[in-house]
């Protein structure tokens, strides 16, 4: 294959060199390194600079580890195999070699074969390469416009754009200093849509954003997640947020390390930086594109879809939508958390009910669920927030808080839980951002209770 590209190559810059120069580089065929060899002492000798730009380099390698396993893979990208033998021969023979697409994984493993190479992936400099701002966006939409081709409001499209596509940042030192990231296929899809049918997506998720997540998926799978694994993805999905050192590069065997594989999920696109912690970064869920994914793996991974009738469940969620009664939908889910035992398997408490909630929710599109939402000096651990934009006829929205009981707790402390529910759903409600992002819709303030896998008690809370 190598040796079909530069023969074409040759054809292609013949005129940059002399005639006769691809008839030349052919005779060599199918020595490819032979090949590559004579192009770049031509080039030297005529003052020709050579580029190599490598996209998606890393794919090879994560297709070996998942169809061949680490055997094969080691023997590919260590000592003399082809992959890493390859660098070598291409450190030095070009001018420039840039190479994107690039997971942590092969960085690690080429390291000794190419070891001049630069990871700027984290450098300020290249925060904004890869995405839109909000003034590239809204250029954007401005053309189009123009052109007559897209009627909406300028405002109004970036509104509903921001929840899903924006809040990237891959710098810690762009934190204070850069606009937020748009993901640009994504942003491309909607434009895309507006523009063919004149109106929003009915689905916001692009499909092809999910490819990433699918290779994230295979590779972690190659001898599957640990528990220990499995409670940084339920951590996550129920805060939003943790607390690591971002890991440059990382060799295979290594994947499931702490760090290494929390640095992945950001590598993969599943984490963004969003804030820091003293010399640690906070790694977050960037918006409600990725923040899906992360419940579509929690359901797949406790085979909730088996678990319930979905008729029952989607006929509960447009009772809480249409008619502001949550009980149903929350009865349905705390029985369904009771029957899944693999659910408590990687966290244990609140934090894992949480993360189950929020799956489960996130079934329906009628609303956006936002867990951790600072409120008045405070966090409440379910924000239910209804998608007005697509769906104007939803009337209610929610704030959930929950009080969960070990099995040894006495009844004292559960009362001491239920009370404390009610101030701290009172005190959320005092926050400008409640009353702005539930504005024309009923907010209900719910405070629910479990002790371990069992049910105590549901009640709305007056303000």
């Amino acid at each position: 294959y190598c040796s079909i590209i530069l023969n074409s190559f040759a054809r292609t810059y013949e005129k940059f060199y002399w005639d006769g120069f691809a008839d030349k580089v052919e005779s060599y065929s199918p020595n490819s390194g032979n090949q590559l060899r004579y192009i770049t002492n031509e080039a030297k000798k005529l003052g020709i600079q050579l580029y190599l730009i490598i996209d998606e380099y890393d794919n090879f390698t994560n297709n070996v580890l998942n169809e061949e396993g680490q055997a094969v893979y080691h023997a590919l990208t260590h000592a003399t195999g082809f992959y890493r033998e390859v660098f070598k021969l291409y450190k030095a023979n070009f001018q420039r070699i840039l190479m994107m697409g690039v997971s942590p994984v092969t960085l690690d493993d080429l390291t000794s074969g190419f070891n001049i190479a630069l990871n700027i992936t984290a450098e300020a400099p290249f925060n904004m390469m890869l995405g839109f701002s909000e003034d590239e966006v809204r250029q954007m939409i401005a053309y189009y416009q123009n052109t007559g081709l897209i009627q909406a409001n300028a405002n109004d499209m970036i509104a509903e754009m921001k929840p899903w596509y924006d809040n990237y940042c891959f710098a810690r030192t762009s934190l204070k200093t850069d606009p937020k990231m748009f993901n640009s296929d994504m942003v491309i899809y909607y434009m895309r849509h507006h523009i063919a049918y004149g109106t929003s997506p009915e689905n916001m998720l692009d499909a092809n954003t999910r490819t990433d997540y699918k290779k994230l998926k295979r590779l972690v799978e190659l001898d599957g997640m640990s528990d220990k694994e499995k409670g940084y993805i339920q951590q996550i999905a129920a805060e939003g947020s943790i607390v690591t050192d971002l890991h440059m590069s990382f060799p295979a065997e290594r994947i499931f390390d702490e760090g290494n594989f929390i640095s992945l999920l950001y590598y993969y696109g599943m984490l963004t930086i969003v804030g820091t912690d003293l010399d640690k970064l906070v790694l977050g869920i960037p918006n409600n594109n990725v923040r899906k994914q992360y419940y579509e793996y929690l359901l797949r991974e406790y085979s909730l879809s088996t678990s319930i009738d979905t008729r029952d469940i989607d006929a509960a969620y447009k009772t809480m939508a249409l008619k502001g009664d949550i009980k149903p939908a929350l009865t349905l889910i705390a029985e369904v958390y009771k029957q899944v035992s693999r659910v408590r398997s990687g966290m244990e408490g609140e934090r894992n009910l949480q993360g189950f909630m929020c799956a489960y929710f996130s079934i329906t599109s009628l609303y956006l669920i936002a867990p951790e939402v600072e409120m008045n000096h405070g966090y409440c651990d379910i924000f239910l927030m209804p998608d007005k934009k697509r769906y104007k006829e939803i009337a209610h929205s929610y704030i959930i808080e929950l009080k969960y009981l070990k099995a040894d707790d006495n009844d004292q402390k559960a009362d001491e839980q239920w009370a404390e529910a009610t101030d701290q759903l009172r005190g959320y409600v005092q926050d400008p951002l409640v009353q702005q992002m539930t504005i024309g819709t009923e907010l209900h303030l719910i405070r629910m209770q479990m002790r371990n896998t069992e049910l105590l008690r549901i009640e709305e809370v007056s303000r």
